[in-house]
């Protein structure tokens, strides 16, 4: 096994929790209302930073990887002894702390950090306070470069707020010895799971719920809120549909009945223990199977199926570099930026560390395509996957979707309730901003 693939079971396991494991966040992709974030301050561009000296801060989670801690390095060894100096500030393991960290020092206006390593999800609350600098003219300029969803996750109020870095999206891994060839729908994906082992997911009321949910709705052609943002859409015939499937499911053996309880962790070990025939998960997984005995030989993996009727969806998670509004060091930081999501340290970290690229070159690179074998798949999925809702109330958002669908998957509510009950309560998260 390739020193990649062991490497993902710990940096692609942070990316999960990260993505879409918390739900303490703002959103990602189109603008609740534009004209909302009119007086942000405006980052440099990238010619302005050049020749930019002094040093800066870079805030971030747990730097398991050491990917983090790689980029600094090579970074300050480029600067030479007169350039840009860069220091890491770890804030906390935990991604909701790490937000409520930065939170608390941007209240303060505090310039702490200069740059924070942000989840997708926290964007739309990030621009909306003021907290962070628009990016838009240096992101514009390297658009073409990005997985054309990922930078999506940055876009608010018609302005881009920072760069993605590391993403991910949802994968069906399948028992192949059980079910040959990969389903073409949902609505396959089910049956065959009711002949055989059941379909393994994220399925406990919490963030991973929310983007099983979204997976499965956004295939079905089903959104959570407007194009404007304005107005919530979870009632809807298309979502009925997607959580119908999702509760017939339960109740035909189609899923593995436990998955209302499983977060990631839970759904992997059943599938790895022969309890499954299918499983939905991050791409830390793989490793990881690879090792189990039940599977040896077994194991395939493919990008989520189609909705019958509708297309193809999906759910991005993961994180990238923003400047705050408060850095005494903007030149520098936009520098930083600039080396931490450059071609060269995103095929080294896919490559050596396993964190999935944002950029659509990275997915050429020999030595990628060698240290993670399903970078095709990944990158197919990554492509087809969306942005989760868009809000400065996210988690109120996130919440209401979790607590309904499961208390629909384990009987405790019709879809028909579920539905009606988290379009009231998002609502009336809406009326907060």
């Amino acid at each position: 096994m390739t020193r990649g693939l062991v490497v993902v079971a710990v940096t692609a396991a942070t990316l999960a929790l990260a993505g879409c494991g918390d739900d303490g966040g703002g959103g990602g992709g189109s603008s609740p209302e534009q004209g909302a974030t009119k007086d942000a301050k405006q980052a440099p561009t990238l010619d302005a930073a050049k020749g930019a000296k002094g040093e800066i801060t870079m805030c971030a989670g747990k730097d398991t990887s050491g990917a983090l801690t790689d980029a600094i390095k090579r970074f300050n060894a480029d600067q030479g002894p007169d350039g840009v100096k860069v220091k890491k500030f770890e804030l906390a393991a935990d991604a909701t702390e790490v937000r409520n960290q930065f939170i608390q020092r941007a209240q303060a206006k505090s310039p702490d950090c200069d740059v924070l390593q942000s989840d997708i999800i926290w964007t739309a609350e990030f621009a909306q306070q003021g907290w962070i600098m628009d990016l838009s003219d240096y992101a514009n300029a390297r658009k073409d470069e990005f997985i054309p969803s990922t930078l999506s996750s940055y876009d608010y109020d018609g302005k881009l707020w920072g760069l993605p870095q590391v993403t991910g999206a949802g994968l069906l891994y399948r028992r192949s010895d059980q079910v040959a060839d990969a389903p073409a729908t949902w609505q396959e994906l089910y049956a065959e799971g009711a002949k055989d082992d059941g379909f393994a997911y994220q399925g406990a009321p919490y963030e991973g719920l929310t983007c099983n949910f979204v997976e499965l709705s956004s295939a079905a052609g089903g959104t959570i809120l407007s194009e404007d943002g304005k107005k919530a859409e979870f009632d809807s015939p298309e979502n009925l549909e997607a959580l119908q499937l999702m509760v017939d499911g339960m109740k035909s053996g189609g899923a593995v009945k436990a998955s209302r309880t499983f977060m990631e962790e839970p759904a992997r070990m059943a599938f790895e223990a022969g309890k499954a025939t299918f499983m939905r998960n991050w791409s830390y997984a793989y490793a990881l199977d690879l090792k189990a005995k039940q599977l040896k030989g077994k194991l395939a993996v493919t990008p989520l199926p189609s909705f019958e009727g509708g297309g193809k969806g999906g759910v991005l998670g993961g994180n990238g570099p923003v400047l705050s509004a408060y850095s005494k060091n903007p030149k520098g930081a936009l520098l930083f930026i600039d080396h931490i999501t450059s071609p060269e340290t995103l095929e080294l970290n896919m490559s050596k560390f396993s964190l999935p690229s944002v950029l659509n070159a990275t997915y050429d690179a020999p030595s990628v395509k060698k240290a993670v074998p399903y970078a095709a798949q990944l990158k197919a999925a990554i492509e087809a996957a969306k942005a989760r809702p868009v809000s400065p109330v996210y988690p109120h958002i996130s919440q209401a979707i979790y607590n309904n669908v499961n208390a629909a998957l384990s009987g405790q509510k019709s879809p028909e309730d579920a539905l009606k009950q988290g379009q009231a309560e998002i609502k009336k998260a809406l009326t907060a901003f």
